[in-house]
């Protein structure tokens, strides 16, 4: 017998009997959840690789509903379930101040069973059902809070949701008018011969919409924003991690590729929404203070990246799309728990009003620290490979200003996650200190190291040949990131004295530095280019002398030899007192003097963090 209708009918099954055992004992409702959880986990790794379908009560298409089941569909199962899982063993310590703990866990069933329902459905209709079945639980989790805040957000997200569900209502039943079937393969038959309809065109068109509201993409992105700040932190991770993929980009892939066909015309529209919401998403991240806000608007960009590599339509797109799918869900997810865990130690998710909290929650610190620099696109973590195999993919299909743009906003991703992670955990603490909750429960850090080992393992995955040097490189830096990680974050006795410099943050802002060096170095190797190739440009000798604050005589060198290193620059000296004297040959302003001085601010502000 197939294993595929127990990824709907266990969790259902469990979902209602969870109230009844709550009257009895909210203890044996925990239990019971995340045993059935784990026991869903244990299903999707045993149907990895499978192929096959399975005809409910021995109906077979398309009169009767057929379950199907692929590599795509693995990989979902596997992501819902997985994190699903974690999110659950979080869930138990996390929830403890909300009441009606066994109802919580019935709806967070739901929504699962919905899910798996969403990526095994072998029809349209069925498949408008589960992603009604998942919503509906969604809806009812983000307002679990009962506050006005909460209803208000669960409400915007229930009308959005709502309008979604219709347009993609509606679509369907024209593609029904037009093939007389809802059975995906019969469908994508019967649209050969509907060859250029309008009907068809407007049916495209309205699942589209419908699909990209559910994903939040920009400019459908609304409710996303609202619903994270009010819903629980485990809700939040289910929402960004699994659901918005799930039952928004998933269903868009698998209709636009195996059922309506991937024409240039639904290629374009979603090239173009995916480069919105990677801008939009970018660009309002920046300004946002409350911490959960910010995760928001970060997976409305995230996503643009996925559904930017889905529009090429080209194997190495496809190759991206998925891979930075898998990396956004297991990043994103460890981002919005560590969110609570910083919720629950500071008592407030305004950055504004956190600070000085890496003392006081290590784990969250360093895990945090990890999926931001693997959702930023640093080396080696997962998420570089999945945007690079994005950016080489547009430059090969011919879109090259996609590609800039995704570089561009990659250094913008890390630029908000450097203000979330110095907001939380770095500098002076701001909330006092009988205020700070000390510690991360165990069923709260192991979820949280769990994802972050599977960020840094992530990385290995794009190497196809682990014994060949990148292969290599790429392994001995992810277990170097792991030893100082943990080394950092423990302190043992027997690396005391190197306590400082095996904190994880210098190493995160040595890297800032780096990143900041190598863009000086490129500006000012143009500007001297530029004025070689235009003699009639002014090349202006000059000295300039300026005072540093920084203590220590490595920081002070570690300075001089940047600003050497920068084209332009002749010689650099360093006087007692920290004063130094840098001779230039030119430098691209208006104001030379002032430019230079601006330089060496910008590295001696990093170096401070890296040193001092």
């Amino acid at each position: 017998m197939s294993q595929l209708p127990f990824f709907v009918a266990i969790p259902l099954g469990a979902a209602f009997a969870l109230p009844l055992l709550g009257r009895r004992s909210e203890r044996m409702a925990e239990l019971l959840a995340n045993a059935t959880l784990v026991l869903l986990a244990a299903l999707a790794v045993a149907a990895l690789g499978e192929q096959g379908s399975f005809s409910m009560g021995g109906w077979d298409a398309p009169v009767g509903i057929r379950l199907r089941h692929d590599g795509l569909s693995s990989l979902m199962l596997l992501l819902i379930n997985g994190i699903g899982g974690l999110v659950g063993v979080y869930s138990v310590e996390f929830m403890k101040r909300y009441g009606s703990i066994a109802h919580y866990h019935g709806l967070f069933l739901i929504m699962v069973a919905g899910m798996n329902g969403v990526v095994l459905a072998g029809d349209l209709f069925n498949l408008w059902v589960f992603i009604e079945i998942a919503g509906v639980a969604s809806y009812a989790l983000v307002a679990f809070g009962t506050e006005a805040e909460d209803l208000e957000a669960s409400f915007r997200y229930a009308v959005l949701g709502s309008l979604a569900s219709t347009l993609i209502l509606v679509a369907v039943v024209l593609v029904y008018a037009l093939t007389g079937t809802l059975d995906l393969a019969h469908v994508a038959a019967g649209l050969q011969d509907a060859g250029g309809s309008s009907l068809l065109h407007l049916a495209a068109g309205l699942l589209v919409a419908g699909l990209a509201l559910k994903a939040a993409l920009a400019p459908f992105h609304a409710w996303l924003p609202d619903a994270h700040p009010a819903a629980p932190a485990p809700v939040s991770a289910m929402l960004s991690g699994v659901l918005i993929k799930a039952s928004g980009v998933y269903v868009i892939a698998r209709l636009v590729f195996n059922v309506l066909g991937p024409t240039e015309e639904i290629l374009a529209a979603l090239r173009w929404l995916g480069l919105l919401s990677m801008v939009v998403g970018g660009l309002l991240a920046v300004r946002q203070q409350d911490i959960k806000r910010l995760l928001a608007y970060s997976s409305i960009g995230q996503v643009g990246y996925v559904v930017v590599a889905l529009g090429l339509g080209t194997p190495l797109g496809l190759a991206g799309a998925l891979f930075h799918l898998v990396n956004h869900a297991v990043c994103k997810s460890l981002l919005f728990l560590d969110a609570g865990a910083v919720e629950r130690a500071g008592g407030t998710r305004d950055l504004a009003a956190l600070g000085g909290l890496g003392r006081a929650i290590p784990v969250a610190s360093w895990t945090c620290l990890l999926a931001s620099l693997s959702i930023a696109g640093v080396p080696p973590f997962g998420g570089f490979w999945s945007k690079l195999l994005i950016v080489v993919a547009c430059i090969e299909a011919g879109h090259l200003g996609i590609a800039v743009t995704a570089v561009v906003f990659s250094v913008v991703t890390l630029g908000y996650q450097l203000r979330l992670q110095r907001g939380c955990f770095d500098g002076p603490a701001r909330a006092a200190a009988a205020d700070v909750v000390p510690g991360t429960p165990p069923l709260m850090a192991a979820p949280m190291v769990t994802l972050a080992v599977f960020c840094i393992g992530m990385g290995l995955l794009a190497v196809p040949d682990p014994t060949q040097p990148l292969g290599i490189v790429s392994a001995v830096a992810a277990g170097l990131v792991v030893a100082l990680l943990v080394a950092g974050t423990s302190r043992p006795a027997g690396v005391a004295g190197l306590g400082p410099w095996l904190d994880p943050r210098r190493h995160f802002w040595a890297l800032v530095y780096a990143v900041v060096f190598v863009g000086e170095v490129v500006l000012a190797n143009l500007d001297v280019a530029f004025r070689v190739l235009h003699p009639r440009l002014p090349i202006r000798p000059g000295i300039l002398k300026v005072r540093t604050d920084l203590r220590t005589t490595v920081a002070r060198t570690v300075l001089a030899n940047s600003i050497t290193l920068t084209p332009g620059t002749l010689t650099v000296e360093i006087l007692d007192g920290g004063v130094l004297y840098v001779h230039w040959l030119t430098v691209r302003a208006a104001d030379p003097a002032e430019a230079r001085a601006r330089i060496v601010r910008r590295f001696e502000r990093i170096l401070r963090r890296v040193f001092e």
